[in-house]
């Protein structure tokens, strides 16, 4: 009974890329398979920004927008680990994936101890400093002392999880490299409800838990996370998935964690370059008033529940541009890499005029008292949702390829020459006037919300093109080349 409900609902959704195909707009053996490969990433990350706007929805009602600011404000540092563990993984998934396509098992499996290893190497040291320093880090970028207060408890405590949050990633990505990003979609289908109903009841105190507030988001969160690890580590040590996690055995290959790390590094790059520029990108909005960060928070989660598929679809090309190549098949590479785009946008746009159709019902519903000002973000992001899909789904291709330099490039650029000097000119002039050499640069112009507004867009299109332009140019074949003569080389 459970299978032929299973069969049913995968025929219905496969009736999407299938309409699609008679449309002429994708290859129907190449779309089905990258839609096949996103659907499981595209529950798991819609569940987690389900998630992520349960926290911000539910801290608005039982504490309200100085929360909402607070939470907003700590979440931004726990994601530089997190961006740091998608970026170590994004070299676990180019490896596992490669070594799966060259039919090299054994390297494929070492390639996911490595990964464990460097994990602990760097999540370690980051949740003993998000400890100790929680307060003056949050400190840093709002001088309310509520919200400081507010933003140093959540983050102390969500940080405890990093470690088992790193290995969570390891483990998916490691399982999506190998064609499987099922068991990941529902291990997280147990874990992510769960940490929805413990923030619920820690949240609001329900039951015989106190009411805990943003501290109960947190512990929530930090307990989850523990959850789902243990979990993943028990499918990984068992013999039924197609990679696993190998305790005994070599322990140490320099070669596969080279190259973890130079697929991950300019990931890396491109994580901290964005999470780094978006604190200066917090204080302005925190200078235009708390009203303005926390719709910007309330609208950044509920558009990034449009921006899911851009995940799944990244995915699913990393993986069969790995696969492809790992099997000497670079214009099959090519050819996926182009079709999963065409795919992305097609389910993605779809998503996006929805939620902006929707947007002022959504905004109304986060009991929120700025409800104009919160729709007006949401339709604002809705308006780079097409450049986000293109931007995540190229930069996807590249990574199976091992190819992560340019995405870098297109990062820095999009974040530190147009995103913060445009977001400055929202500033009334004299908030951020500076003296060099005798010389006073004051570039607050006071255009407010039209001047963010157009830092986030110009931003998102401009990253978007560097990774469209890069896979375009076939210069991460040559890049795919070269990792594979060095491998070789090695054995």
């Amino acid at each position: 009974m459970l299978e032929d409900t299973r069969r049913r609902v995968r025929d219905l959704l496969f009736l999407f890329p299938a309409a699609l195909a008679r449309l002429g707009l994708v290859d129907r053996k190449k779309g089905s398979e990258a839609f096949d490969l996103a659907v499981p990433v595209m529950v798991t990350g819609a569940m987690r920004t389900l998630l992520r706007t349960a926290d911000f929805f539910m801290v608005s009602l039982a504490v309200g927008d100085t929360a909402v600011a607070a939470l907003e404000l700590g979440f931004q540092y726990y994601f530089i680990p997190f961006g740091l563990s998608l970026a170590l993984t994004s070299g676990t998934i180019s490896v596992v994936s490669r070594f799966k396509g060259a039919d090299d098992h054994v390297r494929a499996d070492l390639a996911v101890k490595q990964s464990l290893w460097l994990a602990l190497a760097i999540s370690v040291p980051i949740t003993v400093v998000g400890w100790v320093y929680a307060e003056p880090l949050i400190d840093l970028l709002n001088d309310d002392p509520e919200t400081v207060r507010l933003g140093a408890v959540y983050l102390k405590i969500v940080m405890l999880s990093v470690a088992f949050r790193f290995w969570s990633l390891v483990a998916a990505r490691a399982l999506a490299g190998a064609g499987d990003t099922r068991t990941p979609m529902y291990v997280r289908l147990v874990t992510l409800p769960t940490n929805i109903g413990l923030n619920a009841v820690l949240i609001f105190g329900l039951g015989p838990f106190p009411e805990l507030g943003v501290a109960g988001a947190a512990w929530g969160t930090a307990v989850a996370n523990t959850a789902a690890a243990l979990i993943f580590l028990a499918l990984l040590l068992s013999d039924r998935f197609p990679v696993r996690l190998r305790l005994g055995g070599r322990q140490w290959d320099g070669e596969i964690v080279r190259e973890i790390v130079r697929v991950g590094a300019p990931l890396a790059g491109t994580r901290l370059a964005r999470t780094f520029g978006r604190f200066p990108f917090l204080f302005i909005l925190g200078a235009l008033g708390t009203p303005v960060l926390a719709a910007y928070a309330i609208g950044r989660r509920v558009m990034l529940l449009a921006l899911m598929p851009a995940w799944g679809y990244a995915t699913a090309s990393s993986t069969l541009v790995g696969q492809s190549l790992g099997a000497g098949e670079e214009e099959e590479a090519d050819a996926y890499g182009w079709q999963t785009l065409r795919i992305a946008l097609a389910t993605q746009l779809l998503i996006a005029a929805v939620i902006f159709a929707l947007a002022r019902p959504i905004a109304v519903a986060f009991g929120t008292d700025h409800v104009d000002l919160t729709v007006d973000f949401i339709r604002m992001f809705g308006v780079g949702v097409g450049a986000f899909s293109v931007s995540r789904t190229m930069r996807g291709g590249l990574r199976g390829a091992g190819d992560t330099r340019w995405p870098l490039y297109g990062t820095v650029a999009g974040t530190y020459l147009v995103k913060l000097p445009v977001a400055l000119t929202a500033l009334p002039a004299g908030v951020v006037a500076v003296s060099v050499a005798g010389v006073t640069v004051d570039p607050g112009f006071g255009l407010g919300l039209t001047a963010v507004f157009g830092a986030i867009l110009a931003d998102m299109y401009l990253r978007a093109t560097v990774n469209t332009v890069r896979f375009w140019s076939g210069a991460w074949r040559r890049v795919a080349r070269e990792a594979e003569a060095g491998a070789t080389g090695a054995d």
